[in-house]
């Protein structure tokens, strides 16, 4: 059966910091890399912080043309590795919460995030549905909010993707938070079983001014099952053999999907 390794990383919330998330980039791509990940996926908005207000969004957010991004794009490890990372594009004026693509320290592609949240209306929606591969494996993105509408899978699905990406940022105020523990994967679940489609999401976890995130950073089947799971309120970096087309069902990687401190995953 032919597979190929994927990895995806529950870490701490940077908001504002994009030294410390890129030394995040950096120290968990060479754990991914050491373990033979293909690709590595890290939570929606990782590189300037989940910032939703206009303001905020405004201060942070970068033009992939601009000399800043491209200042950033030369610390971002040279690795083989495909990342999948979220962060607040500006284009044109407008604003985007965009996953973007990077094989060897460049930018192949992004995905903007689609469906959006009332409160994320200093956001443009984003209208395309790229796909992506990686020795063989097809995937699109999802973006957090997405995967409640069947349609942004289905896309994916139609284009000829396998697996599905969800770049997830999940931190509520507590008494939301607990209302929605368990449904994060019961909504992705139902999108693996109406496409048939594996998922991969990536979320962080910690707490700040009352609110809670847990995850859950996880791998589901095409069954909608969680076939791979990381413990909530803990980062860690999972791994994972996703098959390819055709290939059967996936495994866990010989070395078990493994939770590391804090301290490992700055």
């Amino acid at each position: 059966m032919k597979t190929v390794r994927i990895a995806a990383a529950q870490t701490c919330e940077y908001r504002e910091d994009i030294d410390a998330a890129l030394a995040c980039i950096v120290d968990v791509a060479a754990q991914a890399a050491a373990q033979d990940a293909r690709l590595l996926c890290f939570p929606e908005g990782f590189l300037q912080g989940y910032l939703i207000d206009e303001t905020s969004a405004r201060r942070v957010a970068l033009d992939l043309s601009s000399q800043e991004f491209e200042a950033i794009l030369r610390r971002l490890p040279k690795t083989a590795v495909t990342i999948v990372v979220g962060m607040i594009e500006a284009e044109a004026g407008r604003l985007f919460n965009t996953a973007l693509v990077i094989r060897h320290g460049d930018v192949i592609g992004r995905y903007r995030k689609a469906h959006l949240l009332d409160a994320e209306a200093a956001f443009a929606a984003g209208t395309e549905t790229p796909i992506f591969e990686v020795d063989g494996l097809r995937f699109g993105i999802n973006i957090c909010y997405d995967t409640n509408f069947p349609e942004a899978a289905r896309k994916v699905s139609e284009l000829g993707a396998s697996l599905l990406v969800c770049a997830a940022n999940n931190m509520m105020a507590r008494p939301k938070a607990e209302l929605f523990r368990e449904v994060h994967n019961a909504v992705r679940a139902q999108r693996c079983r109406e496409t048939g489609l594996w998922l991969v999401s990536s979320d962080i976890t910690g707490e700040r001014d009352g609110r809670i995130a847990w995850g859950p950073t996880a791998v589901l089947d095409p069954e909608g099952e969680v076939a791979a799971q990381l413990p909530l309120e803990k980062t860690g970096l999972l791994v994972f053999d996703i098959p390819l087309a055709g290939s059967g069902m996936g495994e866990a990687c010989e070395c078990p999907p493994r939770s590391v401190t804090p301290s490992a995953i700055p």
